[in-house]
């Protein structure tokens, strides 16, 4: 009996929906669940069912993140979790596990994060993120941004901090926030975001090299990188592992443009607070939104002009071939 394409959808913050596809109803469907993925709890189901490809469960409570396992009788057991991580301090803190690559096999979960800035972190998210095991943080924002909102990690010294500075020289969050509210927005044109994708990828190979070789290590997992709003630079270093672990394309987009569904409720605040100063929703979104075109201009550019994501990072970024085999060997199951 095979399990496949399960998904985990929130009701609301007391119930989740657990969905699976299945070659074989008749045989019953255990769910068990544990606070990281190697530490299912497989004495006490949370649920089991026959006939059935979904069950409804309680969710965790607001301090605790929980991974599941769907296991079919006298199967294997395939293991999910809900890809946003739910914090206090953050809206688009997630996990990138779970994604098909072209091979069948499946990222792991729990062991990379992507998210937005961790300034507003509380000490019940300092308590989450040690639960998770977090060893890492990879910080891509510019130096005016972090001395403008540094990180708020635990204080007990339980996480490493590594600064990457990824941003063009005339460019960066704070900047462009400040010529915003002068109503500068001739600068946002058609191609700008396409722009600053590709030269992302031009520019700071040895940041993307530097994440590839830390990933490398076990002693850095599971871990977490971000910059501001964690949808473009965060989207293109995101964007590289999922490639080099040989997702397809088409999902590292629909990777992308999940920012956009976890971001919307805080962009409206943004669009309120810009309109005071004549900034109208239709300038300014697509600098604030993550671009469907930008990501796809960035996997264009890496394909015509390096070949693909592991020749660039072998070529360009200074990480061998025996690091990228490692990395699919580390988080492909």
């Amino acid at each position: 009996m095979k399990i496949d394409n399960v998904k985990i959808e929130r009701f609301n913050e007391h119930r989740l929906n657990i969905s699976w596809e299945t070659d074989n109803k008749d045989r019953t469907v255990s769910v068990f669940s544990g606070s990281l993925p190697d530490e299912i709890d497989y004495q006490n189901p949370l649920a089991a069912v026959k006939g059935e490809s979904r069950v409804e469960v309680s969710a965790p409570n607001s301090n605790f993140r929980s991974y599941y396992s769907i296991a079919p009788e006298n199967g294997q057991g395939v293991i999910a979790a809900e890809r946003l991580v739910t914090l206090e301090g953050t809206v688009n803190f997630r996990d990138i596990g779970g994604y098909k690559s072209s091979d069948g096999r499946t990222v792991k979960w729990g062991k990379i994060f992507r998210s937005d800035g961790l300034a507003r972190l509380t000490r019940n998210d300092h308590a989450i993120l040690e639960k998770m095991g977090l060893k890492l943080v990879i910080d891509f924002r510019r130096e005016s941004e972090v001395k403008m909102s540094p990180d708020n990690l635990p204080e007990e010294n339980s996480v490493d901090y590594l600064h990457l500075p990824v941003s063009g020289a005339d460019f960066d969050t704070v900047s462009a926030m400040d010529r915003l509210k002068k109503g500068d927005t001739d600068w946002l044109t058609e191609s700008f975001m396409r722009d600053g994708y590709v030269n992302n990828i031009d520019t700071y190979a040895e940041a993307w090299g530097t994440v590839m070789k830390r990933l490398s290590d076990s002693e850095n997992l599971p871990l977490v990188f971000h910059c501001t709003a964690g949808k473009d630079r965060t989207g293109a270093c995101a964007a590289l592992i999922l490639l080099i672990l040989g997702v397809p394309e088409e999902t590292v987009i629909f990777d992308h443009g999940l920012s956009n569904t976890y971001l919307a409720d805080f962009l409206e605040t943004i669009y309120s607070y810009l309109k005071e100063f004549g900034v109208e929703r239709e300038k300014i979104s697509p600098y604030l939104t993550a671009p469907p075109d930008a990501i796809v201009a960035l996997l264009d550019h890496i394909r015509n002009k390096y070949g693909s994501a592991e020749n660039y990072l072998v070529t360009q970024a200074d990480v061998s071939p025996e690091i990228l085999d490692k990395l699919r060997m580390d988080f492909l199951e």
